[in-house]
């Protein structure tokens, strides 16, 4: 019995077999590697989801680590987002193999050369080969060339893909050059940029939500449409990441990758088919129709701030100046809040607002559409004013899930008007807790369908977006405006884009 004979619910979810792989992982020690990578590739072995014959290969500098096998199992003990199975975590910790060495030296290289064939005559076949760049920026390029030198890139009778994590690039020259780089070794099929965003469930149902239901599309533009927020908030603060976001900064970390992402798929045109050059090629085409912001035109479209001490849940935390390696002068922002419009016929006049933050009240990533008003109100809302437009909000975080607000008439005799919420959630309506998004990237890549991963000139779209209002803040002496920590962001006063907005509440 299948499981969509069990659950009408997951009829379609079933996948399609993958070929012999074996994954290799860069940085494999690495904080990412041992929170989501390796977790998740657990999560998939616990659901039959791996190839029947698979292999992984951990290469990392690892002085220090005396068990590789042990790191792994406590990583995914730790992790997991289900209780691990002591047979299949065994079973899968049998499989991996430990490469000790620098990742700029030749000797790592034909150590790993060594594994993979014996992978290869292990599985009896020559095994597509997956190589992940779990490490600092500043590696990638290092890894790429000494995999061309190696002869790794390519493998006879089997595939070989390259998964380079973000940034990708520190702006659109070092984006262009990283470019460079990789496609002087690799080709641009086999390259998958990742941004773990495009793996999460409710990413990917915007296209279903928009392109399966035939009420939704035809007031998807300009005409219905009023204004767009999409917000990605978070609780926490730098913590232990000061040194990586002295040298990033809120723009660079969601804006330019993450959320940019999220303002293509939302805009985008329907696509010919759903294969990933069809889709890449209208996400594309949105991220062009940005017009890049002139220098003057920055302080309009643009605001940032850092956080002050506060109270997060009731614990007092310090501002990012007193943070641990944050320099005392530093202009670095832990918020930034962005108007931009999709010239195009289908959005053009529609503002989309962007903003992120650091120790904002709570968690929480989420898009919200809100539709123009009716043409003529004869009724009141529950306070005497307006009723609410309509909005469409989609929860990418925490609680994964689609609502849509209507305009309800309050029991009684008069005739009032109040917003009620119609909700879907992914728990409730399948049953089952979401898969991680790193899970179904792994897959994906190993699959070769890269429709959820960048391309290159994706990656350099949102760049020049970007670029011109990073170079603006660089010239702009400090300090920047503060908020205080557990605040929704800094006073509509101290950042003049803020006034003329009326941010959804935390």
């Amino acid at each position: 019995m299948t499981a969509a004979d069990e659950n009408p619910l997951a009829a379609g979810l079933e996948r399609e077999p993958i070929p012999p792989t074996t994954l290799v992982i860069f940085g494999v020690t690495g904080d990412l590697a041992r929170r989501k990578l390796l977790p998740a590739i657990y999560n998939l072995a616990h659901e039959g989801s791996l190839p029947d014959r698979f292999n992984l290969i951990g290469v990392a500098r690892g002085s220090r680590i005396e068990s590789f096998e042990k790191l792994a199992g406590d990583s995914i003990a730790e992790f997991s987002r289900t209780e691990p199975d002591s047979g299949v975590l065994q079973a899968l910790l049998e499989q991996i193999r430990f490469v000790r060495g620098s990742f700029d030296d030749p000797a790592a290289y034909e150590q790993l050369a060594r594994e993979l064939a014996e992978a290869d005559e292990r599985l009896g076949e020559a095994a597509n080969r997956l190589f992940y760049l779990s490490t600092s920026p500043q590696a990638f390029p290092v890894i790429v060339s000494a995999l061309g030198k190696a002869g790794l890139d390519r493998n006879e009778g089997a595939e070989v893909r390259v998964v380079i994590e973000k940034p990708f690039g520190f702006d659109l020259e070092s984006a262009q050059q990283l470019n460079r780089d990789v496609l002087g070794t690799f080709d641009e099929s086999q390259v998958y940029r990742i941004d773990h965003y495009l793996g999460k469930e409710t990413v990917q149902n915007m296209l279903a939500f928009r392109f399966a239901n035939g009420m939704f599309e035809p007031v998807w533009n300009r005409n219905y449409v009023d204004s767009v927020q999409i917000v990605a908030a978070e609780e926490v603060g730098v913590g232990t990441r000061a040194s990586y976001y002295e040298h990033s900064g809120a723009l660079r970390d969601l804006i330019q990758n993450h959320m940019l992402q999220l303002v293509a798929l939302l805009c985008m045109e329907p696509p010919g088919s759903f294969g990933a050059e069809s889709v890449r090629d209208e996400k594309v085409k949105v991220l062009e129709a940005i017009a890049a912001p002139t220098i003057e035109q920055v302080p309009e479209i643009a605001a940032r701030a850092q956080y002050g001490a506060g109270v997060i849940g009731g614990e007092e935390v310090p501002g990012y100046l007193e943070e641990e390696g944050v320099a005392p002068d530093s202009t670095t922002e832990t918020y930034a809040a962005l108007k931009l419009e999709v010239d195009n016929w289908r959005w053009a006049g529609v503002p989309i607002y962007l903003r992120t933050g650091k120790r904002l009240p709570r968690k929480l990533t989420e898009i919200a559409v809100a539709l123009k008003p009716a043409p003529h109100m004869t009724l009141q809302g529950d306070a005497g004013s307006d009723p609410e437009p309509n909005r469409l909000v989609m929860t990418i975080q925490p609680d994964e899930g689609v609502s849509l607000s209507l305009a309800a008439k309050v029991p009684g005799a008069g005739m009032r008007i109040r917003p009620v919420n119609m909700e879907f959630r992914y728990g409730t309506s399948f049953l089952s807790e979401s898969p991680e998004a790193y899970e179904r990237l792994i897959l994906d890549a190993m699959r070769g369908d890269a429709t959820l991963f960048t391309r290159k000139d994706e990656v350099e779209a949102s760049w020049a977006i970007c670029d011109p209002i990073l170079k603006a803040w660089s010239e702009t002496p400090g300090p920047l405006a503060s908020y205080p920590a557990g605040s929704a962001g800094p006073d509509a006063a101290d950042v003049p884009l803020l006034a003329a907005t009326e941010w959804r509440h935390l």
